[in-house]
């Protein structure tokens, strides 16, 4: 390892050392003068094909790309790789996270590394500013966090997305829901009822809230509102994506997520698409929903339905100082229905709970279950045995239904 490590670094000097290291020289240019280095190399070191080939791909890693999370991040498997200094590597692999027999050679490299991602997006890391969010081309999220903030060197996240979002169907085969309560959301996106996705970290939000999209009508205009763009909507034409942007070095250029929604009023859209609420814009999504423009979706943190309202209670309050009440009117009138989502014991993401927002009465908003998790057991691997099965609880509010022409059985 550690004399691989150093005829990568030789050989990386060497061909920086002829060529003029401009971001007009070619990745071909680069690879055939490492190609040739490599060859020179081997005169004088016995290198096997294979050898030769994985030395050429590791130099120019180092060079054009990543170095060694190259790989990683072409690996399709791999669904989240974490950078926790140079020396602690882990990724998360068919939901298991384990570390990986890797490191960085130094933090200055790592560095490195973080300014290559960060500059290809525009966004700008360092010690003055130290967080950042930003997103690859190929739309995988990336979370940095430098020194002196991080303590164990500089950190390094990255989330990747499937080049072709997960379908409702797949999403059934591996038993996230069950096929009647996929029918049930179906109906529902197509009686434009507002939907709220809650769950925890790593529950899926994104990938569900992507695979909902789909029951949307072809002919419909929607607009996207992201803090770092994740959707990967395909079966709407008239779409647009939007995303926030952080403020300047000089404090000034930002577009919050509170803008975006506001904007987003004048362009006509017939269903806006919040990709997560956080904070104030809570407000501002809610009143969308309730002016017009149903049929609207969005995703927030949450363990439960309930303490999802409890939190866009507490969001909406970061932007308004308005009488509690008046507040819980406002939910129960925007939403219709909130889907819970979890990552169980297991590491398997299933939907848990699909409930109906009925009304705010006695203090608190109402929630009528339609589908519920039922746990059997577990196999002989551990796996979690259950489904997602129909309450008894009927249906209150059709009127959407009737109006979409859409019949409201479950």
């Amino acid at each position: 390892m550690e004399m691989k490590s150093e005829l990568v670094k030789e050989i990386k000097t060497l061909v920086s050392g002829s060529v003029d290291m401009k971001k007009d020289t070619s990745d071909e240019e680069i690879e055939e003068l490492i190609a040739k280095a490599v060859f020179e190399k081997s005169k004088h070191l016995y290198l096997t094909l294979t050898e030769k080939q994985i030395l050429i791909r590791d130099v120019f890693n180092s060079m054009r790309r990543l170095g060694i999370l190259q790989p990683l991040l072409e690996d399709t498997n791999i669904t989240e790789i974490m950078v926790n200094g140079p020396e602690h590597i882990f990724i998360e692999k068919e939901g298991k996270v384990t570390r990986l027999d890797l490191s960085i050679q130094s933090q200055e490299l790592l560095e490195d590394m973080i300014q290559s991602i960060v500059s290809k997006v525009n966004r700008i890391v360092n010690e003055a500013s130290p967080l950042v969010d930003a997103r690859l081309q190929d739309g995988s999220r990336v979370s940095v966090i430098l020194p002196p903030i991080a303590l164990n060197g500089p950190i390094l996240t990255i989330r990747k997305f499937p080049s072709s979002p997960m379908t409702m169907e797949q999403l059934i085969q591996i038993g996230s829901l069950s096929k009647e309560a996929a029918e049930a959301l179906r109906r529902m996106v197509k009686a434009r009822c507002n939907i709220f996705i809650c769950g925890g970290t790593g529950s899926g939000k994104t990938t569900f809230l992507n695979a909902l999209s789909n029951f949307i009508p072809a002919d419909e205009r929607i607009v996207t509102i992201e803090d770092s763009a994740e959707l990967q909507i395909t079966g709407v034409q008239n779409i647009v994506r939007t995303e926030a942007r952080n403020a300047n070095t000089e404090g000034k250029g930002q577009v919050t997520i509170r803008d975006l929604i506001k904007m987003s009023l004048r362009l006509r859209p017939d269903r806006i698409i919040v990709g997560e609420v956080r904070g104030a814009e809570a407000l501002d999504m809610l009143q969308a929903m309730n002016t017009g423009h149903d049929g609207s979706l969005s995703t927030g943190h949450g363990n439960s339905p309930r303490d999802m309202l409890s939190r866009l209670e507490t969001m909406v309050l970061m932007g308004a100082a308005l009488p509690l009440e008046a507040i819980r009117q406002q939910i129960a009138s925007a939403l219709d229905i909130m889907i819970h989502l979890t990552r169980l014991r297991d590491k398997t993401r299933r939907v848990l709970e699909i409930s109906e927002v009925l009304y705010y009465r006695n203090g608190e908003i109402q929630l009528n279950p339609l589908f519920t998790f039922q746990e059997e057991g577990e196999d002989e691997e551990g796996k979690v045995i259950g489904k997602l099965q129909r309450t008894a609880n009927p249906l209150y509010h059709q009127e959407k239904f009737k109006t979409a022409g859409i019949t409201s059985s479950l």
